[in-house]
């Protein structure tokens, strides 16, 4: 059985990549299409995000990487309202989260540590949440987003009324 998955391992390959992309690949790589837009009051803000919509990609998270480009992030979607934090157990870069509601409205924004071993500090919202993006910290605050400003996203097939 192993010798056969050897033998077919390219086609299969093939036909995984073809059913990703099929499916859209709500996954993919910034500049894949999935944007995140901030209305600011003052302008737009945009953000190239990989969107982090299964229970999998959600653990998994931005962890282990060692850079994120300036103008990208991960979307962590749910398809209800859900409560609870992030930690940054394994994530080397120090990020912000933004968390929004149903109506696209950011609720909180938490700048978190990474953290190497356990215990490590958990961030909540303290809010009943839709969606949340991370991004290197400080960026948000750089760009002038704050708490009550709105969110979009444009370019990916999800759940929620925030999305577009």
């Amino acid at each position: 059985m192993i010798e056969a998955f050897r033998r077919h391992r390219p086609a299969i390959a093939i036909v995984a990549a073809l059913l990703l992309a099929s499916c859209g690949g709500t996954s993919g790589a910034p500049g894949g299409g999935a944007v995140l837009s901030i209305d600011t009051g003052d302008g737009t803000v945009e953000v190239q995000v990989e969107i982090a919509d299964t229970e999998e990609e959600r653990q998994v998270g931005l962890m282990n990487r060692e850079e994120l480009a300036e103008d990208a992030g991960m979307v962590f979607l749910h398809e209800t309202p859900t409560a609870g934090g992030f930690w940054m157990k394994n994530t080397l870069i120090p990020l912000t989260v933004a968390f929004w509601d149903e109506s696209g409205e950011i609720l909180a924004m938490i700048d978190m540590v990474p953290c190497e071993k356990d215990p490590c500090t958990i961030y909540d919202s303290g809010e009943t949440w839709l969606g949340a993006v991370e991004v290197n910290r400080g960026f948000l605050a750089d760009q002038g987003v704050e708490v009550g400003d709105t969110i979009t996203l444009s370019g990916v097939p999800t759940p929620g009324p925030a999305t577009s």
